[in-house]
C-alpha cells in the first residue's frame, strides 16, 4: 500500500503556523520515503489564484525530481473565506464552484488526479433538503469541469465539522445523485471516529467506490501517538483491495508542532504495520 501526506501542516491552514516553503514539504516527504503529497491549496503554497503558469510548472518539476507523486488537491474552505457548496447566498455558492473550478486546473497543471469534495454546512435555519439541493448542483458543476480534465472527485464526510453529508450513507446519496462517473467517496478517521463507528467499516460501507482516505490519530496525532485501531483498517483495506493511497492528515492545530518529525513517525508507524511478518 502506498502512502502520501497532506501539506496542511506546512502551511498556514487551518491553523496560521507554522509555515514552511511548498518546496520544503515536497522534499521533506520525499526523503522520509513517501510515494505521494496530498497538496492543501491555501496560501502560500497553493492558492491557484496566486500560482503563475511557470509556478505551476516548477512545483510539477520539484515534485518529479524529488521521484514523488502529487496524488491530490485538498480546497481549504471554511472560516471567514467560506466557499460554502450549500450557503444560504446565491454569491457564495456560485464563487464555490468558481473555486473548485480553479482547482481542479491546477490538479490538471500538477499532474493531481484527483480534488476532494466538502459538501459544506448548512446555516440554522436552513432545511436540510435545501442545503443538499445546493450542494449538489454545486457538485454536477465542478464533476462536469472535472471531467473534461480527467479528474476524479473524491466526497468526504466531515462529521465533526460541517453538517450535511455526516456518514457513508449521505456520501453516497451525493454520488449517486450527482450522476458523475468521476465522482467517488472516501473518509477521514477522524470524522469516522467522531460518528463512533469502526474505522474499517467505512471500508466497507464505501465498498468499490472507496478511492482515497485521510488518516490522522487523536486529536489530530501522529499516527499511531493515539488510540485508533489501524491494524483492523489496514486489514479491512487490504481485504477489500483497496487501490488507493492511504493519505496521513494530520499533525496541525497549534504554532508547536514540528510537522517533519510528525510525518517522520507516522511513516515509520505504517512501515512497520504493512510490512510482513517475518
Amino acid at each position: 500500500m502506498k502512502l502520501a501526506f497532506n501539506t496542511f501542516p506546512f502551511s498556514s491552514f487551518p491553523t496560521f503556523l507554522p509555515t514552511y516553503p511548498l518546496e520544503d514539504a515536497i522534499r521533506s516527504l520525499a526523503a522520509i520515503g513517501y510515494d505521494a503529497v496530498e497538496i492543501g491549496c491555501c496560501a502560500p503554497h497553493a492558492w491557484p489564484q496566486q500560482l503563475s503558469r511557470a509556478r505551476r510548472g516548477e512545483i510539477r518539476a520539484i515534485a518529479a525530481g524529488e521521484g514523488i507523486a502529487i496524488s491530490s488537491l485538498l480546497p481549504a474552505i471554511g472560516g471567514g473565506f467560506g466557499c460554502n457548496p450549500c450557503s444560504v447566498l446565491r454569491a457564495e455558492r456560485q464563487a464555490t464552484i468558481e473555486h473548485y473550478k480553479e482547482i481542479v486546473d491546477l490538479a490538471s497543471d500538477l499532474g493531481a488526479g484527483m480534488v476532494l469534495y466538502i459538501g459544506g454546512w448548512r446555516a440554522e435555519g436552513m432545511p436540510y433538503e435545501d442545503g443538499w439541493a445546493h450542494s449538489l448542483d454545486c457538485l454536477r458543476s465542478i464533476a462536469t469541469h472535472a471531467a473534461d480534465r480527467n479528474i476524479t472527485i473524491a466526497i468526504e464526510p466531515t462529521t465533526a465539522d460541517t453538517n450535511l453529508i455526516d456518514t457513508a450513507a449521505d456520501a453516497r446519496r451525493m454520488m449517486h445523485e450527482s450522476e458523475g462517473e468521476n465522482v467517488k467517496l472516501m473518509f477521514d478517521t477522524c470524522h469516522v471516529a467522531y460518528e463512533g463507528k469502526s474505522l474499517a467499516s467505512y471500508v466497507d460501507e464505501m465498498g468499490a467506490d472507496l478511492v482515497h482516505l485521510h488518516a490522522a490519530d487523536t486529536d489530530r496525532k501522529a499516527i499511531g501517538d493515539g488510540d485508533m485501531d489501524w491494524d483492523s483498517l489496514l486489514r479491512a483495506l487490504q481485504r477489500s483491495g483497496y487501490q488507493g493511497l492511504f493519505t496521513v492528515e494530520t499533525g496541525f492545530g497549534s504554532r508547536g508542532i514540528d510537522p517533519h518529525d510528525i510525518a517522520r513517525r507516522s511513516f515509520s508507524y505504517l512501515k512497520d504495520r504493512l510490512s510482513p511478518a517475518e
